[in-house]
């Protein structure tokens, strides 16, 4: 077996390629917008949860809701703990299980409920919504719901509706978003009826106190195993299991996250979810609806700060006048109130389309993601500068001296993570470009291949002209040049001729740039970047068009606010988008690339003089961990929330 270390970038690419979901079985809008086609049919009318589902819905967060009004964040806050009393209470409700089915103890709600709860208890306070999601989006309910055995399910489902907290374990100390570098391993033993776990894993949510693991190993190819990275369920209280340390964070100050040793631990085969070596594809299978977690703690974020913006700048006199009508600050209002109703016309368009199951939103739940963790920083970043230096201030100061204590400063803090939870905003990016990249990739074939030889990519020439003399000739026109086109939608028709004009150039951009640099198009990261940046955009417009168009025709009192909502929004992102356009081809990416190789390689060290570096003599940068026995206790397990408490020794 190839050491981790000593892995290529072509080795990892094919590790990445073979964990893809490879087929498109159902139709995909964000996909069809990346080939110039504006399919509105896919997410037109609307769609909405049927009346018994909303219904049961509501009946749900209405007792939550009462929960919920007693507890204190602020509490969280300054203990960094979610206090043993709230978790229990969770556990009670049901909070647990919302996503799994009823046979197995769960709720068994939809996906549009899940992502309803997570923005209530995230206003609590959002290291709740952590909890609750890594436990239910990453952690053992969704891999076992989608690729577990019968039994598996039997076993553990009901624990984990009742509250057997659950956690997922991939990230190591020197792999992050490469997994072809994974260390830990996972060695068949007994004649294959265990596996034997060693590793460390780094960045566990949930692991410092969960009773169970998904744990990813790489099991080595021998004789009757096909090896490969794989994914297991197991006991956190197994011999060898150390947690090591709890990590502290700028943000969420109540994650309970740490460093994990797994050494020689004893698994039995049957808790290996899937097959060997399907560990990653059933990681990212998990995370297409997964991924939805974190917009909803966005959406709940935008909705709080414009609550806050909104009563402050009505309040808050200056100069003779509310600073709110002041243009300045008029304009971080208008962005706020705007980019909030397209964050929760984005966030329920995408769960409502996972829950009925008829499109595949993988490049949706990505693009939400990505958009959203996104603009809800932004979003952040405009209230703390409305507030001033009381957005600075944190609320226990405010507090402290008879203020009111509003929070911002720390929802700046709590939302930045979500830009790398998950996958950072720039590998989001990229895992989003070769999905926008498949059609042209599969067209093409050893054109995009570095290896090919001149045979071969003449070869492939001649087919790949098939594909592009029926595809091209669509991207010249259609209705959205059209001036009655869309009508049905009234004010908000121009926005969706815009979208339309829009994915047609944004495929033709593809092509340019597939065109020019062909097998070196993956080099070029910040093009591609910008033309994800585009099509999350365009994905937003069409959201808030199309909820828009719903409130109108479903609520007259809604509607008129609706509509010049989505207005504003979409002028608003019409401008982000004309500027992404022109930086693909007027930027500077080549000579920041140039600049940056400069630096790396220490040609201008002299710029640093002048400062003190107070993190020099901690060791070093990656920490040397190495899988063997640790003599430090395993950190206590605070939350006893089901029947029977956890074996493990206190610290």
């Amino acid at each position: 077996m190839v050491s981790p270390a000593q892995v290529s970038e072509e080795q990892a690419r094919e590790v990445a390629e073979e964990a893809r979901e490879s087929g498109w079985e159902k139709p995909s809008f964000a996909k069809e917008l990346f080939l110039g086609r504006f399919r509105l049919d896919l997410v037109h009318p609307y769609p909405r949860p049927a009346p018994e589902d909303a219904e049961r819905t509501e009946r749900f967060l209405v007792k939550l809701r009462e929960y919920c009004a007693d507890l204190d964040g602020s509490v969280i806050e300054r203990d960094a703990r979610i206090p043993d009393e709230y978790v229990r209470g969770f556990a009670e409700l049901g909070c647990f299980g919302l996503k799994i089915p009823e046979e197995y103890g769960g709720l068994g709600l939809s996906q549009v409920a899940y992502n309803r709860v997570l923005m209530l208890v995230g206003s609590v306070h959002p290291s709740i919504g952590a909890l609750l999601s890594a436990h239910q989006s990453i952690g053992v309910p969704e891999p076992l719901k989608l690729a577990g055995t019968a039994e598996q399910k039997r076993e553990f489902l009901p624990r984990c509706a009742k509250g057997a907290l659950s956690a997922f374990l991939l990230t190591e100390p020197d792999v992050g978003s490469d997994p072809a570098r994974m260390a830990s391993t996972a060695t068949p033993v007994e004649d294959g009826a265990a596996y034997e776990l060693d590793g460390v894993k780094l960045w566990t949510t949930n692991g410092v106190v969960a009773e169970l693991l998904v744990v990813m190993a790489r099991v080595p190819k021998s004789d009757g195993h096909p090896g490969g990275i794989s994914a297991f369920v197991v006991e956190a209280d197994s011999p060898g299991i150390t947690v090591e340390h709890r990590n502290s964070f700028m943000g969420l100050r109540g994650i309970e996250n740490g460093v994990t040793r797994l050494h020689r631990v004893r698994v039995p085969a049957e808790n290996l979810i899937g097959r060997e070596g399907e560990g990653l594809k059933i990681a990212l299978t998990t995370l297409n609806a997964g991924r939805l977690a974190l917009p909803a703690m966005c959406t709940a974020a935008g909705k709080w700060a414009l609550k806050i913006a909104r009563e402050w700048s009505a309040e808050r006199v200056q100069w003779g006048r509310p600073v709110g009508e002041h243009g300045a600050v008029a304009a971080k209002v208008s962005f706020i109130a705007a980019t909030t109703f397209a964050l929760e016309a984005v966030l329920e368009l995408s769960s409502q389309m996972a829950d009925e199951g008829r499109n595949d939103i993988r490049i949706e739940a990505a693009l939400a993601k990505l958009w959203a963790s996104e603009m809800a920083c932004r979003i952040a970043d405009e209230l703390i500068q409305i507030r001033g230096g009381r957005g600075y201030e944190t609320a226990a100061s405010l507090a402290a001296r008879g203020e009111r204590a509003v929070p911002a400063e720390q929802m700046l803090r709590d939302l930045r993570i979500n830009r790398i939870f998950e996958g950072s905003s720039e590998i989001m990016r990229l895992l989003i470009a070769r999905e926008a990249v498949d059609a042209h990739l599969t067209a093409a074939g050893d054109l995009a291949d570095p290896h090919a030889d001149l045979q071969h990519k003449a070869k492939a020439a001649v087919g790949a002209s098939g594909f592009y003399a029926k595809w091209l000739p669509h991207l010249v026109s259609g209705k959205g040049q059209l001036p009655n086109s869309y009508g049905e939608f009234d004010a908000l028709a121009t926005h969706l001729r815009f979208v339309e004009r829009n994915a047609r150039k944004l495929a033709r951009s593809t092509f340019y740039g597939m065109a020019r640099w062909q097998a070196g198009m993956e080099k070029h990261q910040v093009f591609l970047g910008r033309i994800v940046d585009i099509a999350a955009e365009l994905f937003a417009m069409s959201a808030a068009c199309v909820r828009a168009e719903h409130e109108r025709t479903t609520d007259p009192a809604r509607g008129a606010g609706a509509l010049e909502l989505a207005d504003v929004f979409c002028q608003q992102s019409r401008l982000r988008i004309d500027r992404l356009f022109a930086g693909l081809w007027e930027n500077t990416d080549e000579i920041d690339h140039r600049l940056a190789s400069n630096v790396l390689g220490g040609e201008y060290t002299w710029l640093e003089t002048g400062v003190l570096d107070q993190s020099e003599g901690t060791g070093p940068w990656i920490a040397s961990w190495s899988p063997g026995p640790s003599t430090e206790p395993n950190l206590a397990r605070r939350f006893a929330t089901t029947a029977e408490p956890t074996s493990v020794p206190e610290s």
